[in-house]
This record gives structure tokens, sequence and C-alpha cells, in this order.
């Protein structure tokens, strides 16, 4: 499976999949010019550029004469990419990318999440080439926001605390708050962030989560994450470190530490 989401974050928000070969135009658009993203800002050409998909990532065309295009990623710490005016098929890296076309105003965005980019089996490369190798089932980046997100869920049961229950997304946002990646974490972006994992990483089939109401359906969708990632070994006690010191221990917890048991 290969492809893209294009999220446009307008009334009512659009979101665009493509899939492997696939391409999306976006600018201001006309009768004579369709777009499949529209921007409506004087400032944006009738087709500014386009996106295609190739395999696990995309590359962005910039129809422009004038202006040059940003694409930031959103967890790189101020990591970007420019891409001028009339440059064609550029590759973009980040597997969460937001594509920043220049305005009068603040500009104008949207969103490029490519969920399937491959990674090496932990076990390192075998030497052979790619198209030889065994791909992970599982296509997760331990240093991405969503596994941290991941990897609070699991603490409970990876601490033997609690067979039962996983974290609250209050409690989410509480437990990430002190690490450097998270200081602006709110709940909203770790549901967006169980969200992706549930729908494009972990591929969870809505009919498993079988929990009556939005309640009971968002809680249903983190103990099948959790139960996905501990059954898998997706998530393991090696992992804790990533998570901040606990300066509080929770019931029967009287140690602290990032990997204290």
């Amino acid at each position: 499976m290969s492809g893209v989401l294009i999220h446009l974050p307008q009334e009512p928000a659009l979101t665009v999949r493509l899939g492997a070969g696939e391409v999306a135009r976006f600018g201001r658009g006309s009768e004579t010019v369709p777009v499949e993203l529209r921007l409506d800002d004087p400032a944006v050409s009738r087709l500014a550029g386009e996106i295609r998909v190739a395999e696990d990532h995309w590359l962005l065309s910039n129809h422009s004469t004038t202006q040059s295009y940003l694409v930031e990623n959103p967890e790189g710490a101020g990591e970007y990419l420019r891409v001028p005016p009339r440059r064609v098929g550029a590759p973009i890296p980040f597997e969460f990318a937001r594509v920043v076309l220049p305005t009068r105003g603040s500009g104008v965005s949207f969103q490029v999440f490519a969920p399937d980019h491959v990674y090496l089996d932990p076990g390192g490369p075998d030497g052979g080439r790619r198209g030889a190798q065994t791909l992970t089932a599982y296509s997760l980046d331990e240093t991405a926001t969503y596994f941290l997100v991941l990897v609070a869920l699991c603490e409970p049961r990876l601490r033997d605390e609690s067979a039962l229950a996983v974290p609250t997304t209050p409690e989410i946002v509480e437990r990430l708050r002190s690490h450097p990646q998270c200081a602006q974490l709110t709940a909203r972006a770790v549901s967006a962030h169980i969200d992706y994992l549930a729908e494009e990483k972990l591929r969870i089939n809505p009919s498993a989560v079988r929990e009556p109401g939005r309640g009971g359906r968002r809680n249903g969708k983190r103990e099948a994450l959790v139960g996905i990632a501990l059954r898998f070994g997706l998530v393991g006690e090696g992992h804790l470190r990533l998570l901040p010191a606990r300066t509080t221990a929770g019931p029967g917890v009287a140690r602290t530490g990032a990997g204290s048991r």
C-alpha cells in the first residue's frame, strides 16, 4: 500500500487521498483550469503546482515563474525545504509536511501526510536490494510524535500498573508535557495522532472497535492500538526511555525515572 493524504484546512475541510502515480493539482483554479485543491487567494496562480505520488513519498512541482514554495516539517524543529519557481518533481522526504504558498497575508497552506515511509527491519540492512528485502508490516518512525503517543498509551501495561485501563487523552498530554518535542502538544493533537495511528499506521479495522458512542469508540480505538502494539512487539520496555522522567509516582509505583519499573 502506497499513497498520501492531503488535508486542506478550510470550511468545510477537504481531505484527498492519492495512490501511487496519482496527481493532485492545486491553485486558484477556474472553469478552464480545474484543480483538485482550490486555494482561494488572489496571490495564488490559477494553476500553482501539483503533487505526484511516487511509491512511499511524493513530488512537488512549482508552476509559478516568480514565487518559491516552502515545505515545512512540523516535527522537524524548523526543518523546511524551499522549492524554487519552475521546479518540477522535487522529492519531499517528510512524513508530515505543510506546503506554504506566499500571499499578501500570512500565506495559504495545506498538509500532506505520507504514512507509508519504508524503514529497514530493526535488525538492520541485510545487504540485499530494497526490492528483495522484507519490509516491516507496520511502518513506524520512532522519532515521531505519534510514536511517543503510542508509547505513552502502552506505558501502564509495560510497567504492570494496569492490565486493563489505557491513559485518556488529557493524561497523555500531561504525561508528555515535559518532553521537548511535545511542549505545544494539545488534546486535539493527541486525538489526531491516535486517529493517524489507527487509520494509517496500525490499520485498525473500525468494526473491531465495538464500544457504542463517540467516547466509547475513542476508548476502543486506544485499547485496540495498545493491543496491537504490544502483541506484535512494536512497543516494548526499551521504548519507555523515550518518555520524560516521571516526577510523581502512580498508584503502586514508588520509583522515579523514564526507565524505572
